[in-house]
């Protein structure tokens, strides 16, 4: 979005809209990689269009020496381990400053004990990296399961590659584990022979992948998470919003949403003939007033900035639990949400890193003051905090062009609720 530096959105009193969301980037940029690992013939339908999609479009089809992947972390993962398979090529990856201080040592470490020749161009276990493309033989490693689920996904994708094919041990708790099971879906639907054989052990056999393959990717549970948190604030006890493309049997773990936002007032409506959701306003399902809300979202990190706005909107006292990753995302979000919500009067608690929660409000707040909103070059920073203007008038948000990473319509489809 090009223009000015902030943005005031002015949502309207009544809320009745159909949004056509963005496709989701975890399939696009998934389905991306599987396309460019099995052939020619296959492809993507309804592709994302936000900037961390057009980055990994861009890699694999130019595959130029210097690969700049800006803020994509996904990306920045998936293409290491693929120009790690490829042989014969050379490409250093590096990004955004955020995205030289995000480590990948855990990542590079399981590559080269696979056979992989990557190496550190500035400081140890971060990007830029320099990766020379070989054959890997694979065989049996070990990951600590609170790694981010995209090292785990990257290794899984390229595994079919590997002489000996891939056993991958996880040990501990597993978070985002419904990332890891969209990637071993997808796999499957590619031709790739990919199987828990426990709770925490994956094994994946070398085989190549179908070459023909056509993949329609489901629009984006995490985009539709701003248009839920708009239909908990929304005063218009008539709301309706149709989301098209959104499938009750998702892929995504982020589908969650709809259950997470139940207590908060929002009834989901699935219609697979149509394929597509409908949001309406449920008081029956409120929580009682001044209980607890509590979440753990081990598996679903990317609705917290969402569910914390909402529920502070709402003054609904909560705790969210499951939340460690949060502190190497785009931003440090934990950080990011205390520091913002500051602003409207609201004092969020951190504990152990890992627990987001507020339990009770001080009068009269939410107030906003009227400093814009800081987003830290973090898409789900401007999208969260871009509803509160439905409960304190003048909210603005610095920055808005952020939004291009994931969703690029963002404000141009609040725009058109007026």
């Amino acid at each position: 979005m090009e223009g000015p530096t902030t943005y005031s959105p002015n949502l309207p009193a009544t809320l009745r809209a159909t949004i056509n969301l963005p496709s989701s980037k975890s399939i696009s940029n998934r389905a991306l990689l599987l396309c460019a690992l099995s052939g020619p013939d296959s492809s993507v339908e309804r592709m994302s269009n936000c900037d961390d999609t057009y980055v990994m479009w861009r890699a694999l089809t130019q595959r130029p020496a210097t690969v700049d992947i800006m803020a994509a972390g996904t990306a920045m993962r998936f293409m290491t381990a693929y120009f790690a398979i490829c042989r014969g090529e050379e490409h250093t990856i590096t990004g955004t400053e955020r995205m030289r201080q995000r480590p990948i040592k855990v990542l590079v470490d399981a590559l080269r004990q696979l056979g992989a020749d990557i190496s550190y161009v500035d400081n140890e276990g971060y990007p830029p990296l320099h990766v020379k493309g070989r054959s890997l033989q694979g065989g049996r490693i070990s990951l600590p399961a609170s790694v981010s689920s995209q090292y785990i996904s990257a290794l899984l994708l390229v595994a079919p590659t590997m002489a000996q094919g891939l056993t991958l041990e996880l040990v501990g708790d597993i978070i985002s584990r419904p990332y890891i099971n969209m990637t071993v879906s997808m796999m499957r639907t590619f031709g790739a022979d990919i199987e828990w054989t426990d709770a925490h052990t994956l094994h994946v056999a070398p085989h190549a992948y179908l070459s023909d393959v056509i993949y329609p990717v489901e629009s984006d549970w995490s985009a539709a998470s701003y248009w839920y948190e708009m239909m908990a604030l929304t005063p218009d006890a008539g709301a309706t919003i149709t989301l098209p493309w959104l499938y009750k049997e998702s892929l995504q773990g982020d589908s969650a949403v709809s259950r997470y936002f139940e207590p908060l007032g929002v009834h989901t409506a699935y219609d697979t003939e149509h394929e597509l959701v409908v949001l309406t306003k449920c008081a029956d399902a409120l929580l009682p007033e001044g209980q607890t809300y509590e979440l753990d979202l081990i598996g679903q990190p990317d609705l917290a900035q969402t569910l914390v706005v909402t529920c502070a909107m709402l003054r609904r006292p909560f705790r969210f639990s499951g939340l460690r990753s949060l502190r190497i995302k785009e931003t440090d979000r934990m950080a990011a949400l205390q520091t913002e919500l500051a602003k409207f009067g609201i004092a969020l608690g951190i504990e152990a890193d890992d627990v987001l929660y507020i339990d009770s409000y001080a009068d009269g707040t939410p107030h906003y003051n009227g400093q814009p909103i800081a987003t830290y070059h973090d898409h789900r920073m401007a999208m969260a905090f871009a509803p509160a203007s439905m409960v304190c008038e003048g909210v603005q948000i610095a920055n808005p062009e952020v939004v291009s990473k994931s969703y690029p319509r963002y404000w141009e489809d609040l725009e058109g609720l007026g």
